[in-house]
């Protein structure tokens, strides 16, 4: 991934947009962009049930994760 994932970054780029360019309320924006964020801290996630580290946190090549107490010896995509 080139980019790291910020969740405050991407809440506040869906607040603005549904608010500047959608014309909704800050409450609705609000509430989508909580929805946004979470439905994208799920997909960035390791699958593992015993990892749960960001993806970022894996080195894919290798599908090692790169947290050194964690047990995870196996990327889940």
């Amino acid at each position: 991934m080139s980019n790291k994932f910020d969740p405050n970054e991407l809440y506040n780029r869906v607040v603005h947009y549904y608010i500047d360019k959608k014309k909704y309320s800050k409450e609705k924006a609000n509430q989508i962009a909580q929805r946004v964020v979470q439905r994208e801290k799920t997909r960035h996630t390791c699958k593992n049930e015993n990892c749960g580290h960001l993806m970022e946190d894996h080195i894919r090549t290798k599908e090692t994760c790169m947290v050194l107490d964690c047990d995870c010896r196996q990327f889940v995509s």
